[in-house]
């Protein structure tokens, strides 16, 4: 049986995080994954960050904020070219609408709005037919405190079920700002369990979707964009205590 390879395509590094991406990666790698994307909100007109080292891979990403569908797709016309992942912060009923009816666009993050899960059968059917992936931010779970949690738990599994129901593509992401917030898949797929994932669609959503939106956007093996660059020299991190075996069986939760 061939091990999945798992990636975290929601990370963020400094001006939006704390960390460099060279740290980000080097735990990450530590941790299990064969991958990350930073990326880092429009906002902060970070440069998209991308470089192979020993292995593993930093795909550059952008997370497009904006209010303003109009704006929205102008952006999304902008960075499509420079990026391998390319997510929109959604939480607005209209960008979540002009997110999953653009085909370039791959992840819909942060869907939830003030007034629902920021799902439903309209915005599902758009999705699936564009392939935009639906991010499930544990984020939202590992910080998150009484009350938020529990809504959060609930949009979430509602939206497990839409995107069930539509052939959705569902993906984990850790939207990490800090080497502090990563956790290993194991974690990750287990955590899935608490809002109706099953076990192979958790697997799925932190291994073969991700795989599948880098593969499309850069179909060519080995290919390396105009501009990544390749490091090869060992990053030092902070330490860990936390023994991590990446062929440890993932422990699973309903």
């Amino acid at each position: 049986m061939v091990k999945p390879k798992f990636y975290d395509l929601n990370v963020h590094s400094i001006p939006d995080g704390k960390n460099t991406p060279q740290q980000m990666a080097a735990l990450a790698k530590h941790l299990g994954y064969t991958g990350i994307a930073i990326t880092n909100h429009s906002s902060t007109e970070s440069k998209p960050t991308g470089f192979e080292s020993n292995g593993f891979e930093t795909f550059r990403g952008i997370e497009i904020v904006s209010n303003n569908p109009s704006k929205l797709h102008g952006l999304i016309g902008k960075y499509r070219q420079n990026v391998d992942v390319l997510t929109i912060h959604g939480g607005n009923e209209s960008i979540n609408r002009a997110a999953v009816e653009n085909r370039n666009v791959d992840i819909l993050a942060h869907l939830p709005t003030p007034k629902d899960s920021g799902l439903n059968h309209i915005l599902a059917k758009s999705a699936s037919a564009n392939n935009v992936a639906i991010e499930f931010n544990l984020d939202f779970i590992f910080k998150g405190h009484g009350g938020r949690r529990v809504h959060t738990l609930s949009h979430f599994r509602k939206n497990v079920e839409i995107a069930r129901k539509f052939d959705v593509p569902m993906i984990l992401t850790s939207n990490a700002v800090s080497y502090f917030d990563l956790r290993a898949p194991r974690e990750m797929i287990a955590l899935a369990g608490l809002f109706g994932m099953e076990k192979n669609e958790a697997i799925s959503a932190i291994s073969t979707v991700p795989a599948g939106i880098i593969a499309g956007n850069r179909p060519k093996p080995g290919f390396i964009r105009e501009g990544v660059e390749e490091i090869v020299e060992k990053v030092d991190i902070v330490n860990t205590s936390e023994d991590i075996s990446e062929s440890e069986e993932a422990g699973w939760s309903n």
